[in-house]
């Protein structure tokens, strides 16, 4: 019998056995299994690192406060004219005058009422307040001259950290010559060093041009359509609408176009001198110990103002001179809260060494406020401390107790299953349907205190109770049933069965469950605002009753906020809550190994 001719066997692999085709199918899709894991696992992780980096980063603004030193005369017969040295008096006095009268003496040459008043922009509001209270506490300082270092103001802090731009130093060559002309300072420099400068503007305002002929483009865009619904319309005043219409949008791009080619005309002149508007980037010019700001350029000459007085008055002020800087603010004046006059006067305090950064433990210590710059957390998170206690003290023994009757002791039949599904279906339930029911129960029927920790924490204790019951039966059900079969065994009830050994042996898990419930009580906002909780509260809270707010509340209020301060705060406050999170989730895994037993 004539034998069959055997396939040679494939070449073994490393594990021993023969790779069929199979095989190496399977084993190439396992790899692309793991590869699709690792691969999200990244993504994931790559999103978190991406959020908290972006929070941390914008954070950083609010960790740090600028103050401005300034010598205050502190005037006996103005704060305490009896020489009482009462603390209560002498917070009455005028110490926001004060202030104003060390500013106005810093800079003497600030005359005029808008002037004044954008210098004492530069302090903040809070800075009189800080200042009475030394001087309350400490009356002997009446009658000294003191180097008070005062609170900056958000926009001037802002500044000082560069969120307004900063200014540029540009080359110099040549040397300047001025010449006074009433309010107005002529300058010229015997090289072109207005140049680059002036090159930069004009390129600046090319490519402003450029946006407003895009927009242009868009109205045109907009008025084709409409002349086209206004041809296809099937009624007179439907043709007349859209008719008008496609004329508005036409008059719009016209509009724009005038403007663009304006300014590109203007930009497009080669030897021509450039005025500087509020527009364009801001161009200034330290020279003597003095500030100009420019209100016209050339490639050689220029105008300006002076906004910080020079050393020395121009007719004794040398000819020509070497020792000046061209500098440029990129962010163009409309565009930021801080003024030219208000940069000058911060840079001119800075050089004299008088503003200094430090720590804002403010952010911490405080409570919120209408200014930024006084704004702080302690008390949303005193406010979250009431409520999560009220929480906590509510939803843990119910909860736990409840789902104990549950898993040992209730009977199963159709009103436990009922109840069972209800909770479960309770744990689903968007959380501002909580917050509707603690507004219409607790509120309108019980008249719990609107704003109050109390309600806050009957609320989040409602929306965390199928949570806490739904873990605790987990836990209970993990415990060997072996447990419960031994301590009958040897006579002990039911009731010393469940208490004096089930439970000790599930509470690690009940402990870990209701954390994580805790955890996302106290991330919870919806519910909190309909109950009343976003309102403004200056106050501290010292109980459950008095009105409080909450920090994901806080967060949200400051998000709300116009000021660009308040940006880096509520960034700050998501780190704080974040942080407060994390330790208690680290808490929930120490608690469950330091407890956990196996069997």
């Amino acid at each position: 019998m004539r034998k069959r001719a055997m396939k040679p066997p494939e070449k073994a692999t490393g594990t021993g056995f023969y790779q069929t085709p199979r095989l190496r199918a399977r084993r190439r899709a396992e790899a692309r299994l793991k590869a699709c894991g690792l691969g999200a696992i990244a993504l994931a992780a790559l999103a978190l690192a991406a959020l908290l980096g972006s929070v941390a980063v914008k954070s950083t603004r609010a960790f740090s406060e600028s103050h401005i030193t300034l010598p205050v005369y502190l005037d006996a017969a103005k704060i305490d004219p009896k020489g009482s040295g009462d603390p209560r008096l002498i917070r009455r006095a005028d110490f926001a005058g004060l202030v104003k009268k060390a500013l106005r003496a810093t800079f003497p040459d600030v005359r005029k009422r808008k002037e004044k008043r954008a210098l004492y922009g530069l302090v903040s509001g809070g800075a009189a307040h800080a200042l009475a209270t030394r001087v309350a506490a400490d009356p002997a300082l009446l009658g000294q001259t003191l180097d008070v270092a005062l609170l900056a103001s958000d926009i001037s802090d802002l500044y000082l950290k560069g969120a307004y731009g900063k200014l540029r130093a540009e080359p110099v060559k040549g040397r300047l010559s001025a010449v006074l002309d009433g309010s107005r300072v002529h300058l010229s420099s015997s090289a072109a060093d207005f140049a680059p400068v002036l090159a930069s503007l004009r390129a600046t305002l090319l490519k402003k041009a450029t946006r407003l002929r895009a927009q242009a483009g868009r109205q045109h865009a907009g008025a084709l359509e409409y002349r086209a619904r206004a041809a296809a319309a099937a009624t007179a005043r439907a043709r007349t609408d859209n008719a008008a219409l496609a004329a508005g949008r036409e008059t719009a791009r016209d509009r724009l176009l005038a403007q663009a080619g304006a300014i590109e005309a203007r930009a497009r002149i080669p030897q021509g001198a450039e005025a500087l508007d509020g527009t364009l980037p801001s161009v200034l010019i330290e020279v003597a110990g003095g500030w100009i700001r420019l209100t016209k350029l050339s490639a050689s000459r220029a105008e300006g103002r002076i906004y910080a007085p020079i050393s020395a008055p121009l007719s004794e002020w040398p000819a020509a001179t070497q020792n000046w800087r061209l500098l440029v603010n990129d962010t163009p004046e409309n565009a930021r809260k801080v003024s030219d006059r208000q940069t000058v006067w911060l840079e001119v305090l800075r050089a004299r060494g008088a503003i200094e950064r430090r720590f804002d433990w403010r952010l911490f210590s405080a409570s919120d406020s209408r200014e930024p710059e006084l704004a702080g957390l302690w008390g949303a998170i005193v406010g979250s401390f009431w409520t999560m206690l009220v929480t906590f003290t509510l939803a843990f023994p119910v909860g736990v107790f409840g789902a104990i009757h549950l898993e040992e002791f209730a009977p199963k039949n159709r009103l436990t299953r009922f109840v069972e599904v209800s909770i479960n279906n309770l744990a689903a339930v968007p959380s501002i349907v909580f917050g509707l029911l603690g507004l219409a129960l607790f509120l309108g029927v019980f008249g719990v205190p609107r704003s109050s920790p109390l309600a806050g924490g009957l609320v989040l204790a409602l929306m965390t109770l199928p949570t806490i019951v739904i873990a605790t039966r987990a836990a209970l059900r993990a415990v060997p049933p072996s447990i419960r079969e031994a301590a009958l065994g040897v006579g002990a009830s039911r009731m010393q069965t469940t208490f004096h050994h089930v439970l000790p042996l599930a509470m690690p898990g009940i402990l870990t469950g209701t954390i994580i419930g805790m955890s996302q009580a106290l991330g919870e906002t919806a519910p909190l605002i309909m109950i009343g909780m976003v309102a403004f509260i200056v106050d501290v809270p010292h109980g459950v009753l008095d009105s409080a707010t909450v920090l994901p509340v806080q967060v949200y209020r400051w998000s709300d906020f116009p000021e660009r301060a308040f940006e880096a705060r509520t960034a700050a406050a998501i780190l704080v809550l974040l942080g407060f999170l994390v330790l208690m989730n680290l808490l929930a895994v120490v608690l469950r190994r330091r407890f956990e037993r196996r069997w």
